[in-house]
């Protein structure tokens, strides 16, 4: 009996994982804030779809949350 048991080898190491969750995570952190700034009443336009937080602010986030995770992808391991 032969104990060669080999551990799976994983396409990436566990930093790179761990990179990758940090990068999902900003990401969807951008996307909660933009959520919002609807209007109770249909009838009534609410200006704070307008907000510096969700036009300036949150799609920078979400980029770099992308940033971040081909970070991940292309880090080499050692």
């Amino acid at each position: 009996m032969k104990n060669n048991e080999q551990k799976p080898d994983f396409l990436f190491e566990k930093v790179n994982y761990k990179i990758l969750l940090i990068g999902i995570g900003v990401i969807a952190l951008g996307f909660i804030l933009m959520s919002g700034g609807g209007s109770d009443d249909p009838t009534v336009f609410s200006e704070d779809v307008f907000s510096f937080r969700r036009i300036r602010l949150a799609p920078t986030v979400v980029l770099i949350g992308f940033g971040i995770t081909i970070y991940s992808i292309f880090k080499k391991s050692k």
